[in-house]
């Protein structure tokens, strides 16, 4: 287990922290996934993994603005990122209604046809499609066959290894690290946050999806890099 003064990717180059607001197109990364208490450990898994890729994770959960159709933020974010990681493994019923929720999977169409019809740099889109086990997706969006779909199980472990790897494919920095190693990381930095938080002014239980990017970001600027 790497200690927080060593917890620095080592191969994420430090400048790539001191990010302007508006993050670029090509390393704007769009995440497609179920927001609930449920699926938490993942998203912020997730999340974590980007920036630790020397990436930023967009989604609709960064914009606040009333006056804006939803569909209209989505849209908007997914023409500003050039990747995508979109989890469709969410197909339980919804306690109250009884009907399935069917976002996730409209959010990965849209990038599919921004991908598609899309002209200029839109042609290079890249996504990783996570689900629960293999080949599931074929009971339930039969028509995406063909892709390359990564399942995790539900681990956090897991899933930060297939958005490693696929990250890994797709960066311009030097190689990352494997899975586990970046596992650890998280272990590391969830014994810190509380402190960073503190730091903040902010409450680790109360944090925002900018909250906790804001709070990932400052635990990886103040680290130290580990030596070559």
């Amino acid at each position: 287990m790497p200690s927080s003064t060593s917890a620095w990717p080592p191969n994420v180059p430090p400048k790539r922290l001191n990010r302007p607001t508006a993050p670029s197109y090509h390393e704007s990364v769009f995440i497609n996934c179920p927001f609930d208490g449920g699926y938490k450990r993942l998203f912020e898994a997730t999340v974590f993994t980007v920036f630790y890729g020397g990436y930023i994770p967009r989604c609709a959960l960064e914009i606040y603005n009333s006056g804006q159709v939803r569909t209209e933020k989505i849209f908007k974010l997914i023409e500003n990122c050039q990747f995508g990681i979109h989890d469709i493994s969410r197909t339980e019923l919804d306690v109250e209604s009884k009907l399935p929720r069917f976002n996730m999977p409209l959010e990965l169409g849209m990038f599919l046809g921004a991908q598609r019809f899309g002209a200029g740099r839109h042609k290079n889109k890249n996504c990783l499609i996570l689900d629960r086990e293999p080949y599931r997706y074929q009971q339930f969006l039969s028509d995406i066959s063909g892709q390359d779909i990564a399942a995790h199980g539900g681990d956090a472990t897991a899933l930060i290894a297939k958005v490693r790897d696929w990250l890994n494919t797709v960066a311009r920095a030097r190689p990352l690290p494997a899975g586990g190693a970046i596992a650890s990381h998280i272990a590391v930095f969830q014994m810190d946050a509380p402190a960073i938080c503190a730091n903040l002014h902010l409450v680790p239980n109360e944090l925002t999806f900018v909250d906790y990017g804001r709070v990932v970001r400052d635990w990886l600027a103040s680290t130290q890099p580990i030596p070559a």
